[in-house]
């Protein structure tokens, strides 16, 4: 089976969710392909995809600047979908009209389902979604009916089953959206008739040749960090391209407790990677010091990466390629390199002098359109020991964005073993694989407190638990009091330098997962 016998391309408007719809296709075994909102409409034709979706975005059509779909696209005979500002592009191409509202709506909202259509096939009359948007269609399109409404939106969706086009105003691919998988679903099995091929087998195999075909003659080095993200793409690299795989393991001084020596083990002597450990801590935490900033933070630890890396491969005589785990989460929160997405945060991959060898095509970046239990399940595919693939996400900066505030040996000592006992706890308790992430973040905030007869001023440790399927969205945990007392009661009594714990309640959004 091809990988592309079955295509999806999604048209990239710079919403925050984009990734998230690709991910939703795939779940559906169809493959999915993210391009600009402006990919040529030639490029479109040869590559003959199966359908279109437009995504959602940040704009308004009547903004300056505002991105357009070229409607051409509209007469490719290919059945589209527009999700929120992809709607919007439909009643534009179509000489529909649309303005701002003065009724907003963001967050979960009820969608009232009027006319029968295929993309609501089998829900009910009423449907939970997420919305988000400032805007309104006032007049659809001709050729086009109404199908759904709700309380603040007259026209929630919209189709001309003629043409095969459709358009929503909810987001079905955030997990808010109650019944949003089935309508993806209906639009690629009962609007496509599409047959779901797309398995990671298959991604498996595309991703060897694509990688032997990339790298050819060439060695390549990737920085092995010894999370899920690294693990999985320095198998799969293995697996393509065998001793010409260089892994270098960094201890960049904001590692976790035994971090350090447990990847060591694990990974010359239970994967039989091509292994170099470099102790570079002294150096990582010079260039931190006095540094607060957590932009500036993942910048200056992304830049004395690449200058490790590169120092190594002197030592190794050959290097052609610089190997990452990126993932989409890192891209879209990270400056779009496929559309006008706003930027939330950088990644330390995503700095300049990465992004000049990724300019260069001197980056192989095979987990780039996957999400984290995408990535776990190639895992499981490559035959990786589930204690590696099924770690909690760890950022690449380290400890470095979970301390607020100026990085000393003193704070990461301290967090190393308040962290320690946090995941401990949740691993003993049987709630680690039922969490996304749980972890310890230090605060530079003191306090008074009391212990046995002395005042003591002392910092903070908060707690963050989240629970989510795609790190896109996540809910805070709300664990046993009993349980979060207890860990609270360990941190405080054997970790010198802490009199008080306290929980994040966050949710993301509005909250990013990490404080940093």
């Amino acid at each position: 089976m091809n990988l592309h016998d079955e295509k999806v391309l999604i048209l990239d408007f710079g919403s925050q969710y984009t990734q998230l719809i690709a991910r939703k296709v795939r779940e559906q075994k169809v493959y999915a392909e993210i391009v600009p909102f402006n990919y040529p409409v030639e490029k479109i034709k040869n590559e003959k995809p199966s359908a279109i979706i437009l995504s959602g975005g940040p704009s308004s059509t009547y903004d300056k600047g505002a991105p357009f779909v070229s409607n051409e696209i509209f007469n490719l005979n290919v059945p589209v979908l527009g999700i929120c500002y992809g709607l919007y592009m439909i009643v534009n191409g179509f000489a529909g009209k649309s303005s701002s509202s003065n009724k907003k709506e963001y967050g979960r909202a009820e969608i009232v389902i009027k006319k029968e259509s295929p993309l609501f096939k089998g829900l009910s009359e009423r449907e939970t979604v997420w919305m988000s948007h400032g805007d309104k269609v006032t007049e659809i399109p001709s050729g086009f009916e109404i199908v759904a409404e709700s309380e603040n939106t007259p026209v929630a969706a919209i189709q001309n089953k003629e043409k095969n086009i459709y358009g929503i105003q909810f987001h079905p691919e955030v997990f808010h959206s109650v019944h949003g998988k089935e309508v993806i679903a209906n639009f690629l099995f009962e609007i496509c008739k599409l047959k779901g091929l797309w398995t990671m087998k298959s991604f498996v195999d595309s991703s060897v040749e694509q990688i032997r075909r990339e790298v050819g003659n060439g060695t390549v080095l990737l920085g092995l960090s010894g999370g899920v993200d690294s693990t999985v793409t320095a198998v799969l690299l293995q697996k393509a391209i065998g001793e010409k795989l260089y892994c270098v393991f960094v201890d960049n001084g904001v590692l976790r407790k035994n971090e350090a020596e447990n990847v060591i083990k694990r990974y010359k002597e239970g994967l039989n990677l091509n292994l170099i450990a470099v102790d570079a801590a002294d150096l990582f935490l010079k260039k931190l010091k006095g540094v607060t900033d957590p932009e500036k933070k993942r910048r200056i630890i992304g830049k004395e990466f690449i200058k490790v890396f590169m120092k190594e491969a002197k030592k190794i005589g050959r290097f052609d390629f610089l190997a990452q785990g990126t993932l989409y989460p890192d891209v879209i929160e990270s400056v779009s390199i496929k559309g006008p997405s706003d930027t939330i945060k950088s990644h330390h991959n995503r700095v300049p002098e990465v992004l000049k060898l990724i300019e260069s095509g001197k980056v192989v970046e095979p987990l780039k359109e996957l999400f984290k239990d995408e990535v776990r399940a190639l895992g499981t595919e490559l035959g990786i020991p589930r204690e590696l693939i099924a770690r909690h996400p760890f950022p690449g900066p380290g400890l470095a964005i979970r301390i607020i505030g100026e990085i000393t040996k003193a704070r990461l000592d301290i967090l190393r073993e308040a962290d320690d006992i946090i995941v401990s706890e949740i691993k003993n308790a049987g709630y680690y694989d039922k969490l996304w992430q749980a972890f310890g973040i230090f605060l530079p905030v003191k306090s008074v407190g009391v212990m046995g007869d002395n005042r003591t001023y002392e910092n903070v440790i908060a707690i963050r638990a989240v629970e989510s399927t795609d790190a896109m969205t996540a809910d805070w945990a709300d664990l046993p009091h009993d349980f979060v007392k207890k860990i609270s009661s360990r941190i405080i009594n054997e970790v010198r330098g802490i009199n008080r714990v306290v929980y994040d309640v966050s949710s993301k959004p509005p909250s990013t997962i990490e404080w940093e």
